[in-house]
């Protein structure tokens, strides 16, 4: 034996423990901590005496979790139980003794049973949200059968894309998912082309059918302003489509004209019939059934606003010696009114323009126009007796007054506006249609006058 097993005498009095003993302090977990410097250590633990195990003998692994031993933090008093790791070290605590023979026993079974729910919860649980996850990512999104019932109006703004068509569905009750009409969408060859407006469809459609009638024209709720309709019309239309009182619309235009959103180059002179022709723009717009004509009006001015921003009328003005973008606007429309084709209107513009030049002395300035002089008429006629065109001294008709009309005739399309800023430069100087369906475009007067013989020998006009 290299040590005494007997211990040493302790050199401070303090009985066991001291220096010299045998025990190896840091080889057992019984001596942990190590010990305390001589006048502040604790005096070393009793050991318990051996006691022969009186449980079953077979060997059971050490559970050292308090999940499986089931330990909890209070002790056998009711007190919570210190959480010091040391003290668990620690043999004189009393370790599993004191929590009864067949107390482990029960807890680790308890234990296994909840191990099992867990397990098998825990089984089912991936199973549903596996099932979920294929479900969204593989399965068919909800959608409703059949082409549904009863009448839905539903607005779709202006840059609305798939699913933002697709939640606003969803939320008006038309479709039952988004994925559902997305996909449909994506099935259909014009399934993205659907535009902004309003759509009457039906309540719990499927995705398939819901697209079929959106990419329909006729299931738009639209009022349609045709190229080059007057602002009389317009206002009839309104009345129309909101089943208004006729002469509701005309009213509001005429006693709100200043607050629907004019621009400051816009004229409201005393010889002006309409302020708002000319700026009711030929367009599709969206109509419910709580449309007011004041707002399908201001939606009107905005688009007109908008349109001509794009386009350098000032710069027009400038060019064709004229008097700012009101009365390029006041071009566009005669050229709308004027002519018959869309090839038509580039040479129209020129006719104008020509005509309006001071050394223009084939007609004097005068544009000579039948269009203005139906407008003042609030008529639509081809045939014009020369008396009455030439007797009558309104401001808008252009066989008795020399230069522009006060202001529009008609509300100009895209093609007639952008003619206006780029007419031909051949050399027009009249025009005349026979038949009503083509204009013939003549330089000289001799020409044009062989024209206007034959076209009154046609229809009978001296």
């Amino acid at each position: 034996m290299p040590y005494d097993p007997q211990p040493a005498a302790d050199p401070y009095g303090g009985g066991q423990g001291g220096y010299g003993e045998t025990h190896d302090y840091y080889g057992t977990p019984e001596a942990y901590p190590p010990p305390q410097p001589p006048g502040r250590r604790e005096a070393a633990p009793q050991q318990a005496p051996t006691q022969s195990p009186d449980w079953d003998p077979e060997v059971q692994p050490e559970e050292t979790h308090p999940f499986f031993t089931g330990a909890d933090d209070r002790d056998d008093n009711g007190d919570e139980r210190d959480d010091d790791p040391r003290e668990s070290r620690r043999g004189g605590r009393g370790g599993n003794e004191r929590r009864g023979k067949g107390k482990k026993k029960s807890r680790s079974g308890s234990a296994c049973l909840v191990v099992s729910l867990v397990l098998v919860g825990g089984l089912g649980g991936v199973g549903y949200f596996g099932y979920s996850y294929w479900q969204d990512k593989f399965g068919a999104a909800p959608d409703y059968a059949g082409s549904g019932s009863g009448s839905v109006e539903v607005e779709i703004p202006k840059g609305a894309f798939g699913y933002d068509i697709a939640n606003i569905l969803k939320k008006k009750g038309v479709v039952k998912s988004v994925d559902a009409f997305v996909s449909a969408q994506n099935e259909v060859p014009k399934g993205k082309s659907i535009q902004a407006g309003v759509y009457l469809l039906r309540e719990k459609m499927s995705a398939a059918e819901a697209v079929k009638m959106m990419v329909d024209p006729n299931s738009q709720n639209l009022l349609v302003i045709p190229e080059g309709f007057r602002n009389v019309d317009v206002y009839e239309m309104v009345d129309k489509k909101l089943g208004l009182k006729k002469g509701t619309t005309k009213d509001i235009a005429k006693s709100d004209a200043s607050e629907l959103g004019l621009p400051d180059w816009a004229v409201n002179g005393k010889d002006v019939k309409d302020p708002l022709e000319g700026f009711l723009y030929p367009a599709a717009y969206p109509v419910t059934k709580e449309t007011k004509p004041e707002i399908l009006l201001k939606k009107m001015v905005s688009r007109a606003n908008e349109e001509y921003d794009k386009l350098d009328l000032e710069g027009a003005a400038k060019k064709y010696k004229l008097d700012g973008p009101w009365q390029v606007l006041t071009v566009a429309s005669l050229v709308q009114a004027e002519g018959l084709t869309h090839d038509d209107f580039r040479k129209m513009a020129e006719v104008a323009y020509n005509r309006l030049k001071a050394d223009n002395t084939a007609t004097n300035r005068k544009l000579q126009f039948d269009s203005a002089f139906n407008y003042l008429k609030n008529q639509s006629k081809i045939k014009i007796g020369s008396s009455e065109i030439l007797s009558n001294p309104d401001p808008y008709n252009t066989y008795y007054h020399a230069g522009l009309p006060p202001g529009p005739i008609s509300n100009p399309g895209d093609e007639a506006l952008r003619a206006t800023l780029n007419p031909t430069g051949d050399g027009w100087m009249f025009f005349i249609s026979l038949d009503g369906k083509k204009t013939q475009f003549t330089k000289t007067a001799a020409e044009h006058e062989k024209l206007n013989q034959k076209f009154k020998e046609q229809h009978g006009l001296g």
